[in-house]
């Protein structure tokens, strides 16, 4: 018996960290300036103590059913929370969204991490109460019980807090966001309706490459679009490339540079998918492909309100959305890639923001390597603004 409680404080204790790292996630790093911010933070310690009760009272089982079960749950809240913890990280620090709860999709990790945690702790507070020799059906029940209990009014209470700062976000005023429109009674459309690119636009594109977990390179893209010309300038560091590369389309007229050389004149067709939100939309976000994608619900990024949205593409419409993805990965053959992208439409039907990755087999990159993966972020904004694109001097 104490090997087991043991083993299952060890858990518990991997518990405790989990929801601590989560918890100074939000108290730390979720700022997004509602009047409820701190308070937010605060709220989300709550499972902290959950998880400590399970450290100081751990839910000693006996039997060969028993004790597998309780090692299960306290295991499931774990592979919830780490995949869930990382996923905050991305969000809060990459994706620019300040909207913790905004669908079922996103909330369904953390409550069934809560749930699993609550039991785990329950059935040793059940114990503490009832005694060793208790009926285990009443301690499975009083359990239970707690858990439920625990549960409701810590999930309650954050998602009472959560929101209302959410709210107070979205009702309040402001002037204007790059990304788009900030006020509006309607909610931006859904994942499968008409969706389209500003006129006009502000681009940036980051791409990070990584094989077998080591940096393979990075491509860092900025540029504006005007209706069918653009023009950019792309910074590549990579094992394969090193230097800038540019693109540009004025009229009929087309440009292109590369590291060591000056701009020079090239036929159209060498420009043809170099217009970046405009190819990954005829790439990725098809009309068919959207028709399946997964709505995650309404998020408040710099003040603009967006619907995201989730699709599962193949590594070779990956490839075609980002053509530059070969300044990283070279001629690699990427249809055995699999990947997801997130797409952001805003109050204007438009869209305003791409992220995903994509992961399959590196040999062909690095000889010898396992795994490689690409992540990616497009950002479209100031769009419909005036904006010139200058041809580029010779």
């Amino acid at each position: 018996m104490r090997v087991r409680a043991f083993e299952l404080r060890l858990i518990a204790v991997a518990l405790v960290i989990s929801w601590s790292v989560a918890a100074a996630l939000v108290l730390l790093a979720y700022r997004p300036g509602g009047p409820f911010d701190v308070i937010v933070g605060l709220t989300a310690m709550s499972p902290i103590a959950i998880a400590l009760a399970g450290v100081v009272w751990p839910p000693v089982a006996r039997g060969n059913i028993a004790f597998p079960t309780i090692v299960g749950l306290g295991v499931l809240a774990l592979l919830c929370l780490v995949p869930s913890i990382a996923g905050v990280v991305t969000q809060l620090l990459t994706f620019g969204s300040r909207t913790l709860l905004p669908s079922l999709e996103a909330i369904y990790p953390w409550l069934l991490a809560l749930l699993a945690t609550s039991l785990f702790s329950g059935f040793g507070i059940a114990r503490r109460l009832q005694g060793g020799t208790a009926l285990r059906r009443r301690r499975l029940l009083v359990g239970v019980g707690i858990a439920l209990i625990v549960t409701a009014l810590s999930g309650i209470l954050f998602a009472t807090v959560a929101v209302a700062n959410d709210v107070a976000l979205r009702d309040r005023p402001l002037g204007a966001s790059r990304f788009g429109p900030t006020v509006g009674d309607v909610q931006p459309p859904r994942c499968d309706a008409r969706l389209a690119v500003g006129s006009t636009t502000r681009l940036a594109l980051h791409l990070d490459a990584t094989v077998d977990l080591r940096p393979l390179g990075a491509t860092d893209l900025a540029g504006v679009r005007v209706h069918d010309e653009f023009r950019w300038l792309a910074y590549v560091a990579s094992s394969r490339q090193l230097g800038q590369y540019g693109s540009a389309r004025v009229g009929d007229k087309a440009w292109t540079t590369k590291p060591g050389s000056d701009w020079a004149a090239v036929p159209l067709a060498t420009v043809a998918d170099d217009a970046v939100d405009v190819q990954v939309l005829d790439a990725a976000l098809t009309q068919g492909y959207r028709a399946t994608a997964e709505d995650h619900g309404v998020e408040v990024i710099e003040g603009a309100r967006a619907r995201r949205c989730r699709i599962a593409i193949d590594g070779t419409t990956f490839h075609q959305a980002f053509p530059q993805v070969a300044w990283l990965v070279g001629d690699a053959d990427l249809h055995h890639w699999r990947g997801q992208l997130d797409y952001w439409v805003f109050l204007d039907g438009e869209l305003g923001q791409v992220a995903g990755s994509a992961n399959g087999e590196a040999g062909d990159i690095v000889p010898g390597a396992l795994s490689g993966t690409i992540d990616v972020r497009l950002t479209a904004t100031e769009r419909g603004r005036d904006s010139v694109v200058y041809p580029p001097v010779q």
